[in-house]
């Protein structure tokens, strides 16, 4: 044997095992490593080590494996064409065909570099479907969310022993009902697209109450596509046909008001491209697989921002809904997507006013005016309050203010009464706000980047009700005390900020929002250059 050839194969086996020592964000059994190297390995042992040394997930599954092929053998073309069914519905999941290499999946394996070939597309595909076509935090400086992914030379081991490789490459993708719902509307399942024939929608805005001719040739384009309204007078605008128009508006992505107005009849008229609608679908898988890791069946705080929605989901369901405002649009104060758990309940919190909120914006009013923005104190590093008449604002700059600001506990305190905590580096929250007015804005997007939330109490209360039996009690006897106090959830609620543009509602009716923070775009075009880069 060669020497070079020995040398690249213990290569192997080292880095196989400093992969499998890597730490996982999801644990898995330990995979034995052999406790003195192989001395002997035939010639096709040895182009196969050489072949995946460059490849972490299969030199992880090479190397702990005895350097075993996958493809070639007895189970060779079963496992080979299970994995081309399995890539072939590619489509389905929003993903470009071009992402996996069919034809090396056309032909028996003959050699080690069909089968490191055709164990890269094995090795692709199980990556794509347990996290994801594209890293998230490669899009956007904003987008934080770390996705839980099995190891991949593990999933490779187990595809390998099971009984029945198509399952076990099927089970692999994501089964939440959303997801099954999105592909369902990428399929043309969920089609809102108007039969030909129907005469158009005349211009007009419409309110309940209103008559007119134009309402007919509404009410038919609208039953056209299953949002029909039950109506005693075809010309009449009632109150059936108004919510019918407002779940068609939520379908669309139009604010749901109810009122037929210019852009609600351009949807229905097709004058406006629905190409986005699939993209958004597409978008929206990829994100769902970016979630695969996460347990979406347990209790947990769900964050949807473009929705400027909040709810509690458990077991599948929902348990509670309520507004929320986002951060704003300024690229500094969107809020970021990523996934906690909330540990505390806070009531009478105080608040202690971030570094750039703090030098940014009341430094400069504090150089103009010494006693600007009063109801708000300015604190040492020890958290000691010191007298504005002590401070010689003018000689700091952003970069050398020695001081941090903090608000007391009150009722026009910045937090309102209440804040929900998940200990993070971006110092994002929940918290409730005395801006109320803001909650009946359709965009709601007004924050420096922490999520202000519309019924802090009743969540609150709902937070708590797994270790109260009288939540609302336990909650009000910590606020009624006046003084910031901290309740321990037992245990912690995982809480995911999410960014969904489309989204499927209980029922599986596909509703889209705004792109608030134009994130789609980029998600997009990273899925379709990943369909060229295999």
């Amino acid at each position: 044997m060669h020497r070079f050839g020995l040398l690249t194969a213990m290569a192997l086996f080292i880095g196989a095992q400093s992969a499998v020592a890597q730490p996982q964000t999801v644990a898995a059994p330990a995979i034995g490593v052999a406790a003195t190297p192989r001395l002997h390995f035939t010639p096709q042992e040895m182009a196969l080590a050489q072949a995946a040394a460059g490849l972490p997930d299969l030199a992880a599954y090479y190397g702990t494996h005895g350097l075993r092929p996958i493809f070639m053998g007895p189970e060779a073309t079963r496992r080979r064409e299970a994995l081309l069914r399995a890539t072939g519905t590619a489509p389905s999941h929003g993903i470009p065909a071009g992402r996996y290499a069919s034809q090396a999946l056309a032909a028996d394996a003959v050699g080690v570099e069909t089968e490191i070939a055709q164990a890269e597309v094995l090795a692709r595909y199980l990556r794509d479907m347990t996290g994801g076509v594209v890293r998230p935090t490669s899009l956007d400086t904003l987008i934080k969310r770390e996705v839980k992914r099995p190891p991949i030379h593990a999933l490779i081991r187990d595809f390998t022993q099971s009984p029945d490789p198509g399952r076990f490459l099927l089970d692999r993708q994501p089964d939440h009902p959303a997801y099954q719902a999105l592909q369902r509307a990428l399929s043309g399942g969920e089609a809102l697209t108007v039969p030909a024939g129907l005469p158009r929608v005349p211009e007009g805005l419409w309110r309940v109450g209103m008559r007119d001719e134009g309402v007919t040739a509404l009410r038919a384009r609208l039953d056209s596509i299953g949002f029909g309204a039950p109506a005693g007078d075809p010309q009449v605008y009632d109150a059936a046909l108004s919510d019918a128009v407002a779940r068609y508006q939520a379908a669309v992505g139009l604010p749901s008001d109810g009122v037929a107005g210019p852009k609600t009849i351009r949807h229905l008229n097709g004058d406006i491209p629905d190409d986005s609608r699939s993209r958004g679908i597409v978008v929206a898988l990829e994100r769902m697989r970016w979630m695969a890791g996460e347990d979406l069946s347990a209790r947990h705080v769900w964050v949807n921002i473009p929705e400027y929605t909040a709810r509690i989901m458990e077991g599948g369901a929902e348990v509670f809904r309520t507004r929320v405002v986002v951060g704003s649009t300024d690229h500094d104060r969107q809020t970021p997507e990523f996934s906690d758990e909330i540990e505390y309940v806070v009531a009478n919190p105080r608040w202690n006013v971030p570094r750039s909120i703090t030098v940014k914006e009341y430094l400069p009013r504090l150089q103009a005016n010494r006693h600007a923005v009063s109801h708000i104190d300015v604190v040492d590093g020890n958290g000691n309050v010191i007298s504005r008449d002590r401070i010689d604002f003018g000689r700091y700059t952003a970069a050398n203010f020695p001081y941090r600001m903090r608000q007391k506990a009150s009722d026009d305190n910045a937090l309102g009464l209440v804040k929900f905590i998940f200990p993070n580096p971006w110092n994002i929250y929940l918290h409730d706000t005395p801006t109320k007015h803001l909650f009946q804005n359709a965009m709601r997007a007004h924050s420096h980047g922490c999520i202000r939330i519309g019924d802090p109490f009743d969540l609150a209360y709902n937070l708590l009700s797994v270790q109260a039996s009288d939540p609302k009690a336990m909650f009000h006897r910590a606020l009624d005390r006046g003084k910031e106090a901290w309740l321990k959830l037992t245990p912690a609620v995982p809480v995911h900020l999410v960014y969904f543009t489309t989204f499927p509602d209980a029922d599986g009716t596909i509703r889209r929002f705004e792109d608030v923070y134009g994130r789609d775009a980029a998600l997009y075009d990273a899925i379709q250059k990943a369909g060229l880069d295999s």
